[in-house]
């Protein structure tokens, strides 16, 4: 008998599935008894994650998603929801940051990064959020950043993008109001993932130090993904009348010896 239980059936949907936060969430949703949307670009790695919750007892579905495409948005809504049923809970969690100067790095990969973190939730907002509405019951959980608050140099387009990503849930928290449908925002410090895991080493060495600089790194601490993926589970698994709006989660510092 695997390990996941099976309570009140909500499939949920999450984006960036093939690693870090994502995969760590769609672990937790599956523990929890939620059928759980696999989305992301890279589906050898979602096939690896589905076969994983089957194996302990969940029910999952996985599709190539690109957040950046507005077919591909529409069609992934399409194949999960005939999957597993109406969606009533979506993470929208992918991201993109390639370090560089604001006024040095290329136009193009600037649009891109706010295509994904900002334009990509707005796909996937109308591509699941009317059907809730409508149902008069769901919930859609945002995974910002601190830099939304507390820009850091050298990722400016990830910076404005998280900026913008909250501004747009705020609104949305707004015109939900009433609805029965919850948008909330997940604030992650810095965590361990496989974003930046791209970077030249050269490149991660610079603009860390650059944080520091300006007081951004106080500590060597990292969250865990797993820290996050609990967090966006409280949420959703909060009681009706319950709205967590913001949930901002940092890591602790280490405790200093007396």
């Amino acid at each position: 008998m695997g390990r996941f239980v099976h309570p009140e059936r909500r499939p949920a949907a999450v984006t960036g599935a093939s690693s870090g936060i994502g995969a760590a969430t769609a672990l937790a949703l599956a523990a929890l008894g939620h059928p759980v949307a696999l989305g992301a670009r890279r589906t050898d790695r979602l096939d690896e994650l589905a076969a994983r919750i089957r194996a302990e007892g969940g029910e999952v579905s996985a599709h190539a998603l690109d957040l950046t495409d507005d077919e591909s948005v529409a069609t992934f809504a399409e194949k999960v929801t005939a999957d597993l049923g109406d969606i009533e809970v979506v993470i929208s969690n992918a991201g993109l940051v390639q370090p560089g100067t604001t006024y040095e790095v290329e136009t193009a990969q600037f649009a891109h990064e706010i295509d994904l973190n900002i334009v990509g939730a707005q796909r996937l907002a109308r591509a699941f959020v009317p059907g809730m509405v409508e149902r008069q019951r769901g919930d859609i959980v945002f995974v910002s950043s601190d830099v939304a608050v507390r820009a850091r140099p050298f990722m400016a387009s990830y910076a404005a993008g998280k900026w913008g990503l909250e501004g747009f849930a705020h609104a949305m928290q707004m015109e939900l109001e009433g609805t029965g449908v919850r948008a909330s925002i997940v604030r992650p410090g810095p965590t361990q993932s496989e974003m930046g895991s791209a970077w030249a080493d050269e490149d991660a060495a610079f603009v860390i130090t650059q944080w520091v600089r300006f007081g951004l790194a106080r500590h060597p601490r990292l969250l865990k993904a797993s820290a996050l993926a609990d967090a966006i589970a409280t949420i959703v698994t909060a009681p009706r009348g319950v709205h967590l709006n913001l949930v901002e989660v940092t890591p602790e510092a280490t405790v200093e010896p007396r």
